[in-house]
């Protein structure tokens, strides 16, 4: 992260106690370079397991930040691509790396589409949006999309109980929450509160049918379970 083309310690902190909107505009030319972004490697994966659920024609990449998601979307969608997100900063980031897509400043909870998608996406965003907002996010997602559209997104498998990456996410919420206790503006960003089984009951409750597609590509974990599946969210026609 800390390398001439990604942000300094103190970007970073500056980021970490601003706004979640405000933060992402500091951030957003160096974006790029940071392991928040999603990877190629993952990117690629989905396309190719969308491909094989397809075809669609338009579609909506839902939080696209600087953009990495509508290159999935150009590669498996034969109409227009459009991104929402809230960061200014971010967009103008997309709009120069994706000119042939529409951005639109938004706010996600509040998305101003009528249904016409017939694919969404998201990447990486979920942890900005508490438990109960997750449940709006879906249903704006869901006004969004034609009968029989289909929102899609990767989920990886949560990392084991007890290892490293288990205890770095554990440390990085409780952090974060008290980060939020005592200062303003929130910055929520939370990697423990997007569990499959609450995510599935939200999507049934906005109205989805949901199914899960192994992303092959990535590989299986020791027990034979994907280390990422795609969770297949369909609008019923």
């Amino acid at each position: 992260m800390f390398t001439p083309q990604g942000p300094s310690l103190r970007e970073l902190t500056v980021q970490a106690l601003s706004s979640v909107e405000h933060g992402y505009d500091l951030l957003a030319d160096s974006f790029d370079a940071t392991p928040f972004r999603t990877s190629d490697r993952l990117l690629t994966a989905v396309a190719d397991t969308l491909e094989e659920l397809g075809p669609f024609d338009s579609g909506l990449d839902v939080c696209c930040g600087t953009g990495a998601g509508l290159g999935v979307l150009r590669s498996v969608c034969a109409g227009r691509t459009v991104g929402v997100d809230f960061s200014t900063g971010m967009l103008a980031r997309a709009r120069a790396a994706h000119p042939e897509a529409a951005l639109v400043r938004a706010d996600a909870l509040a998305l101003p589409f009528a249904p016409a998608f017939d694919l969404a996406v998201s990447f990486g965003a979920f942890g900005h949006f508490e438990p109960d907002e997750q449940r709006t996010l879906f249903t704006q997602v869901h006004a969004a999309l034609r009968p029989g559209g289909t929102f899609a997104f990767p989920l990886p498998a949560p990392p084991r109980v007890g290892s490293r990456p288990y205890w770095t996410l554990w440390a990085f919420d409780a952090a974060m929450r008290v980060r939020n206790a005592v200062w303003r503006p929130r910055f929520v960003m939370y990697y423990r509160t997007f569990r499959l089984a609450d995510v599935r009951t939200r999507l049934h409750d906005a109205g989805f049918e949901v199914s899960l597609t192994p992303v092959t590509s990535l590989g299986h974990r020791e027990d034979g379970s994907p280390h990422c599946r795609l969770v297949v969210a369909r609008k019923p026609l």
